[in-house]
């Protein structure tokens, strides 16, 4: 690559590496929300509470030149706070007033809690980067993404979302408990920061650019058929099942869209452009296929039975699933 996709890649490994300073144990998650922004998509964390969703979202925002918006998703929430709306002036006319999705890294904190209406609004922001009120339409930034929370085992009160809107997400990541000796780094992290008497001078914050040419960069990244194949076939396993054993056949009600063989394609380049290479190979493809697919399949009562999961069933999808010579 040339000299400015080597200043953009080290630009952007710095930024992963002062959010990894500040979100100890997490560096595949902090990997993940890295490529969701260099691809241009959207992310859905998924965790329980206390496992720092929200603050490796606000501490990308401190590291990366950007406008930073929090909806905290409650039940009565309304479209227009998420949107904005038009309000009248003192002159008789209307003015529209920005929501917080005009932000360029907007946090979606809960998403499953606030009603259907509110999150067919985020919808269209997610999708077509605008939104439409009183039949105008007002454009998003060009650095945009939706990192949207919510709690794997806390269902009261909640909506869950359809398959239309999780498909909008380019991916869906799960985080877990941090080792035993990075929690004991974690409490070491927070009782500095509380015993810390003066603020120390931030360092600069990565620019918009970077991203921008990153991602410039990104776009040229080559795949080869083979690898266009492989992603191909992953995904249509999901969707025909029964060639690939009873197994599977059973445990899989419905497949990935046609969005999944796309995010695969995103996330592979990117993910090949962050290790230093111009090429993607099966195994970038293998490194972020869970993450890419696990919110893009419905999974069979066979499979809740037999105990399976969606990320039990995606390792039986890879292992099935040859790569071309």
């Amino acid at each position: 690559m040339d000299r400015a996709g080597s200043s953009a890649r080290d630009a952007v490994r710095e930024l992963q590496s002062r959010i990894n300073q500040d979100i100890i144990g997490q560096q595949r998650v902090v990997e993940r929300i890295v490529v969701a922004l260099l691809a241009n998509g959207n992310i859905l964390l998924e965790g329980l509470p206390g496992l720092a969703k929200t603050r490796a979202i606000k501490s990308l925002s401190k590291n990366l030149e950007s406008d930073f918006s929090r909806i905290q998703f409650t039940p009565d929430l309304l479209p227009s706070d998420v949107t904005g709306g038009e309000i009248l002036r003192q002159d008789g006319q209307f003015e529209f007033r920005k929501g917080p999705v005009f932000g360029n890294l907007v946090l979606a904190d809960e998403i499953n809690r606030a009603p259907p209406k509110v999150q067919s609004a985020l919808l269209e922001a997610m999708e077509e980067r605008h939104v439409t009120v009183a039949g105008k339409r007002y454009d998003l930034p060009p650095l945009f993404m939706v990192l949207a929370t919510q709690n794997p085992i806390e269902q009261e009160g909640t909506y869950p979302l359809p398959e239309a809107q999780m498909d909008r997400f380019l991916m869906h990541v799960r985080i877990d408990y941090p080792s035993d000796a990075d929690e004991v780094k974690v409490m070491r992290l927070v009782r500095a920061e509380s015993a810390a008497t003066s603020a120390a001078a931030a360092p600069a914050k990565i620019p918009q650019k970077v991203i921008l040419d990153a991602r410039a960069e990104i776009d040229r990244v080559t795949t080869k058929d083979v690898v266009e194949t492989y992603m191909v076939a992953l995904v249509a396993a999901t969707r025909r099942p029964a060639e690939f054993g009873d197994r599977l056949k059973n445990w899989i009600a419905v497949g990935a869209s046609p969005r999944g063989s796309l995010a695969l394609d995103k996330c592979a380049r990117t993910y090949a452009w962050l290790q230093g290479r111009d090429y993607v190979t099966p195994a970038d493809v293998q490194a972020i296929a869970h993450d890419c697919l696990r919110h893009r399949l419905s999974l069979s009562y066979e499979a809740g039975a037999d105990g399976m999961g969606a990320d039990a069933v995606l390792d039986e999808v890879v292992k099935q699933v040859a790569v071309a010579a």
